[in-house]
């Protein structure tokens, strides 16, 4: 008896240990699945996956200069986004900088003030940067720029922003090019003499290649732990002679360095400004971002390739935030997966983005326009997004003269909507949907507060269905989901 008592009682500790070591693997894959770095959705990769959760990337964002520039205070700056509810930023690596006063930007935040300017590669002991102090040395690294790199990420995870850490930039013009540590003037390293629109060549940049290939290694292996983070090859490569066989390269540079690595990042190209057809995509590439989208050919002409589209710089429409406001609403319903305004109300003291700039300024941004944002980013995740697409069926009748309607179905079960017309004020809308029979809740949803100006639940036979909106001016958000 006491024999069997003992057999019974192993088996029992078998069985429990058996269950324990069960629920320790599936909370390691469960871990596992959330701290990872950024990915496409599995079941939808038009979307994103972060923690384990469905993401889109919504934000309002400074101009990029936040680690290069010494005197930024990225703390105050994430603080600000968070509570905003946005969730995205781009920063350069410091292998282009501007001087004061390019693109008549105020405040500029990628055009450091004297002796601030920090990037990877480490001052010589020469004398002689055009920006002021001594010229670099691209054999050498400046820890104290990886250190403020790599603290810029982690705080930009403790308040679950994604960086985009965009490696290079074309030199639009002599002023850039006069103040890169690429530049042969300002580096100690016999860099050949060649001309801005050479630099992002393969064939034609002297041996200013290895410099670059070894940045780029340098950056993703410092960079490789952290999960909120994806890397663009190189902002606007339309201008200035770089070439795809040069972005290609650096994409297989990353690639190749993370192969090595324990966790693998989403790599973006930026494709144009505006809108174009990507035809002929490069396996390394996850993420196709544009500039100044118009939001239903760019997504429209690329939804095809089944990868996130993004419109990640906004401008030059003027400093009113109607128009970017619009822009961020219409590029996500349209089926973006990432908005990112272009915001000029941060600058160096004034991280918390209040600084009042001119009406000379190529965009906008402001509070109100990052808490309406705010509320897009709110609205977009109250459904279950990645079981949507972007749908022309659903409206019907209605709209307003000159109106802009873009719709996110699951049919039968879930619609997102937005209608813009810059001919209304203040005017209610009858507007006509085609739902199958069944049960809803239909909200009218505020685009400038947030809030539901309007709810009821309806009972419908199928087909066509009228519904009054409340007044709205400029905009409105419709929410229609089953009750069944």
């Amino acid at each position: 008896m006491k024999i069997r008592n003992s057999i019974c009682m192993e088996i029992a500790l078998r069985r429990v240990y058996g269950s324990l070591i069960l629920i320790g693997t599936l909370t390691a894959l469960a871990y596992a699945s959330i701290a990872s770095p950024l990915a496409l959705h599995p079941e939808n990769p038009h979307y994103f996956l972060y923690k384990g959760e469905p993401t889109v990337l919504v934000t309002s964002g400074e101009h990029y200069g936040a680690v290069l520039n010494l005197d930024f205070d990225y703390k105050t700056y994430f603080r600000t986004l968070h509570e905003d509810g946005l969730n995205n930023t781009r920063t350069f690596s410091g292998a282009y900088v501007e001087p004061q006063g390019a693109f008549n930007i105020a405040r500029n935040t990628l055009a450091p003030g004297p002796h601030k300017f920090i990037c990877p590669w480490a001052r010589s002991g020469e004398p002689g940067y055009t920006g002021g102090g001594n010229k670099f040395d691209l054999t050498k690294w400046n820890q104290a720029y990886f250190e403020r790199l790599r603290d810029f990420v982690a705080t930009a995870a403790e308040y679950d922003v994604i960086v985009e850490m965009n490696l290079f930039c074309p030199f639009y013009g002599e002023e850039q090019w006069k103040l890169s540590p690429q530049n042969t003037i300002n580096n100690i390293n016999g860099i050949s003499d060649i001309e801005r629109t050479q630099a992002y060549t393969l064939d034609k940049n002297g041996n200013l290649l290895k410099f670059q290939e070894e940045m780029t290694q340098k950056i993703v292996t410092e960079l490789n732990q952290f999960d909120n983070l994806y890397y663009e090859i190189c902002n606007e490569p339309y201008f200035g002679g770089v070439t795809m066989e040069w972005q290609y390269h650096i994409a297989e540079i990353i690639r190749d360095t993370e192969s090595r690595l324990p966790k693998k990042h989403l790599i973006s190209r930026n494709v144009a400004n505006d809108k174009a057809k990507v035809t002929d995509p490069n396996p390394a590439i996850s993420i196709f971002n544009f500039h100044y989208a118009t939001p239903p050919a760019t997504v429209d002409m690329n939804y095809g390739l089944n990868k996130p589209i993004g419109d990640n710089e906004t401008g030059f429409r003027g400093t009113d935030t109607l128009h970017y406001r619009m822009e961020g609403w219409e590029f996500i319903l349209a089926g973006g997966a990432l908005y990112n305004n272009l915001d000029y109300s941060f600058t160096v003291d004034y991280e918390n983005g209040t600084f009042e700039y001119p009406d000379s300024q190529p965009g906008s941004g402001n509070p109100a326009l990052r808490r309406q944002l705010g509320i897009l980013k709110r609205f977009i995740e109250g459904f279950d997004f990645i079981r949507m697409h972007p749908d022309d069926t659903l409206i019907k009748g209605g709209l307003p003269e000159n109106a802009h309607a873009y719709v996110l179905a699951e049919k039968g079960k879930q619609y997102a909507a937005y209608i813009f017309s810059d001919k209304r004020k203040d005017k209610n809308i009858e507007l006509t949907v085609d739902i199958p029979k069944g049960k809803y809740t239909v909200e009218w949803i505020n685009t400038l507060h947030g809030r539901i100006d309007k709810k009821e639940s309806i009972t419908h036979s199928g087909g066509n269905k009228s519904l009054r909106s409340p007044a709205f001016d400029k905009d409105v958000a419709l929410k229609i989901t089953t009750n069944e």
